[in-house]
């Protein structure tokens, strides 16, 4: 009878090692918003209605503005771009422009895997993973209800992580739903 523990660890020791636990990458999920390829930004020229306007930000990150043509703004924050665009319009076309940007539509999400429908679906603020499951229909009935794998490009790179449901996703993130193993 006293060998019953030892032999119960004995057991149970390698079927411990089937267990594993999935990586987890760095998703960085903090810092200011930055405009890219897709998004589609107000840009307010207080003073001048005519130029008030939406625009996109076309494949090369950049905005196609009226009088001072392409002002790129991939990669920056919409202060930086009210800041390229007002330098741009007092570059001969206007004295002291007071700009602002704010973003009108932010670009897709995408989400594949064990969901539902699976696309593109329109991001909306401060969606996390469990939203955007929801977005797509919700889980199809082999799906992994505990967590997915999230790529996110930061800077040249596109990284991944295996997160919770509660994650928060951005705009132009890809999320995977697997398929649960029983």
């Amino acid at each position: 009878m006293r060998w019953l523990p030892v032999l119960t660890i004995a057991l149970m020791l390698p079927l411990a090692s089937c267990a594993t636990v999935p990586a987890t990458y760095l998703v960085d999920t903090k810092g200011p918003y930055q405009l890219d390829t897709g998004d589609a930004v107000r840009v307010t020229v207080y003073g001048d209605a005519d130029l008030t306007e939406t625009y996109r930000v076309d494949d090369s990150g950049s905005i196609a503005f009226p009088l001072v043509g392409t002002v790129p703004v991939r990669g920056q924050t919409t202060k930086v771009a009210a800041a390229r665009l007002a330098a741009a319009l007092s570059n001969g076309y206007m004295r002291n422009p007071n700009v602002a940007v704010e973003v009108a539509e932010y670009r897709p999400f995408f989400i594949q895997g064990e969901v539902t429908n699976a696309g593109q679906f329109p991001y909306v603020y401060g969606m996390t993973v469990r939203a955007a499951i929801s977005t797509a229909g919700g889980f199809s009935d082999t799906a992994d209800r505990n967590r997915a794998v999230v790529y996110r490009r930061q800077g040249n790179e596109m990284v991944k992580g295996a997160v919770d449901l509660d994650f928060p996703i951005y705009p132009g993130d890809t999320i995977v739903v697997n398929e649960r193993w029983f």
